[in-house]
């Protein structure tokens, strides 16, 4: 006779390993890296938007830096804390499920919001670290799909959390070793050990990725997919040839346009040179978490918009010589525009731009992300 196939009961799962002592713990710190990962994720995509409900200030100019260091480090430290999460728990989607109606209704919403949290969780997980590695085998824009799954991870997770908020408060206060067979484990594993186990494989996680964001860690950070260096020491994400500007750029009848609402005025880059320049040390930082610290010279915009007679608290349109993609133009809200550390940059760490970073001159302001720097710059055109 053929034997017959049947799915697993909840009873047939026997680890002692596994259960809501482990799976609280290991929850709490893995809802600490998701919030982390979301409130951050947040600002990033509010720094991206022309008109932003949350709007960093120019002022202190590591904010950007410091939160998109930490988006991507708490987005990697949740990765190890899922899989243990996921482990301790999954018995649990083999329970039969009751028949009393709440109770039943109860399960229903507890197993929907485990499955759009693990679905959404696994999805931002994976296209974060494809983009972290800027590698994009989808056609869906990365952004917008990442904001919106962000908020159902984060739906989810509050409805999990409410429905089983009286079995994480019992597993929390409940020790984890509570009987003498529970301290000896299987195979030596005690619970805690899988627990610390899960926190230290987090933490093992998160400085092998951080050298692209924290200084001093390049060495140990072997999974880091910026290291730092580059042209003039700062990395690119761009080049010039992939952005189709090396002619264009390297033109010797470059102007640099500014447009005002009634002046303009075209500008060589000898003329750019001629003005008053000024040096600032500026952060710039990527979606991507990867941010270093760099010396920038070259003109402010405030300096350029009086040329022409505009406020310098003007909002702007910044347009690059590239022809093509996503931010060739970027708005440059008045706070910025206005600040004195906002510059025309024409060199980097007291050379001439590397044409990969920007030559003949690029954007540079405190605390905007890496693909709002435009880089190759052709027009500067007041909009209000």
């Amino acid at each position: 006779m053929r034997a017959r196939l049947t799915l697993p009961r909840e009873s047939d799962f026997t680890s002692r390993l596994r259960g809501p002592v482990v799976a609280a713990r290991v929850g709490f710190w893995l809802g600490i890296s998701f919030l982390l990962c979301f409130g951050t994720g947040l600002l990033s995509h509010e720094a991206q938007s022309p008109d932003p409900f949350l709007a960093l200030p120019p002022r202190p100019v590591w904010v950007y830096r410091l939160t998109q260091g930490v988006h991507v480090l708490s987005g990697t430290a949740a990765i190890p804390l899922l899989l243990v999460k996921l482990w301790s728990v999954y018995p649990r989607l083999f329970a039969r499920s009751p028949r009393a109606l709440r109770a039943l209704v109860l399960t229903a919403l507890e197993r929907g919001s485990i499955g759009a949290l693990v679905a959404a969780a696994l999805v931002e997980l994976a296209t974060g670290l494809a983009n972290v590695a800027q590698w994009y085998p989808w056609t869906f824009s990365f952004r917008a799909t990442h904001y919106a799954l962000a908020w159902i991870a984060v739906g989810a997770m509050a409805v999990h959390v409410a429905i089983k908020l009286p079995v994480i408060r019992d597993a929390l206060s409940t020790p984890l070793e509570a009987t003498d067979a529970d301290a000896w484990g299987e195979r030596g594993l005690t619970r805690r050990g899988l627990v610390r186990g899960a926190l230290l494989s987090s933490g093992v996680a998160v400085l092998a990725t951080s050298g692209g964001t924290v200084p001093g860690l390049d060495r140990i950070a072997v999974l880091s997919v910026r290291s730092g260096r580059g042209p003039q020491g700062v990395p690119v994400n761009k080049s010039a040839a992939a952005a189709g500007v090396i002619e264009r750029a390297r033109a010797e009848d470059y102007r640099l346009e500014l447009i005002g609402a009634g002046a303009s005025r075209s500008l060589s880059l000898a003329e750019l040179r001629a003005l008053t320049q000024h040096t600032v040390t500026l952060p710039i930082a990527c979606v991507e978490g990867w941010s270093t610290s760099a010396e920038w010279s070259g003109v402010r915009v405030r300096d350029l918009l009086a040329l022409i007679g505009v406020d310098p608290a003007s909002t702007l349109s910044v347009t690059s010589l590239q022809q093509h993609g996503p931010f060739r133009r970027t708005v440059l809200p008045a706070r910025f525009a206005a600040d004195p550390f906002t510059l025309v940059a024409l060199d980097l760490h007291g050379e001439p731009l590397a044409l990969d970073h920007g030559f003949p001159c690029r954007l540079i302001a405190p605390n905007r992300p890496g693909v709002l720097q435009t880089k190759w710059l052709a027009r500067v055109e007041v909009l209000r």
